[in-house]
């Protein structure tokens, strides 16, 4: 499966979630709270089988990290593998992500924008230039944007938005500088996401 390139918004109706997790995405779900297309008000009939259920599960969280299905299933074989609670080991994995960092602490706006933003080469870890969008973001790690970057409108309209909102509690943000610091793994109370994890390891272990 290659990555979404399509319509936020219209495959947010689908999943029935908030994937850009965007408020004027949030407005439009609200304003329109049923699947896209001319059918998308028509109620289901029957019962969704349990492959159907955990499927969605699966998809709604590959989509909203905007992973391929072969990152997302290599990533959750490495959760598995790890001590503690396979769930939220593997949520923690993805939220170390550095274009999922750079989306939490505003540098982009949505997590699309977050990979464009890597891959282009306006972030830096440490103080050295990463342009690998999966890279693996670790405790202590300092994110900023790219001197030559700040100036950039777009850049700097995230961050005034930023100011406004709430920072995730596991970083550390100064927004003045264009920088933040990645302080501890988010525990699963930390993230509000509308998914059970549980759902997903089930799949992957049919």
């Amino acid at each position: 499966m290659g990555r979404f390139r399509g319509s936020i918004t219209k495959l947010s109706r689908r999943e029935g979630i908030n994937l850009a997790e965007t408020e004027k995405v949030q407005k439009y779900l609200d304003k329109r709270p049923y699947g896209p297309g001319q059918h998308g008000q028509r109620r289901k009939s029957g019962r969704p089988s349990d492959y159907s259920v955990r499927l969605r599960e699966k998809q709604k969280l590959s989509r909203l990290y905007g992973m391929n299905e072969k990152q997302f299933r290599n990533l959750f074989q490495e959760a598995a593998n790890v001590p503690g609670v396979t769930g939220t080991v593997f949520l923690q994995l993805l939220e170390r992500r550095l274009d999922n960092v750079v989306f939490r602490m505003g540098f982009a706006s949505t997590r699309r924008q977050a990979r464009q933003f890597v891959g282009h080469g306006h972030v830096l870890v440490n103080g050295k230039k990463v342009d690998i969008p999966s890279y693996r973001v670790k405790i202590g790690d300092e994110i900023s944007v790219s001197d030559k970057s700040r100036s950039m409108g777009f850049i700097q309209e995230n961050m005034e938005a930023q100011k406004r909102r709430r920072t995730s509690p596991w970083i550390e943000l100064n927004p003045d500088t264009f920088s933040g610091t990645f302080v501890r793994l988010p525990a699963r109370e930390d993230l509000a996401l509308p998914i059970n994890e549980n759902f997903i390891i089930e799949y992957y272990s049919r």
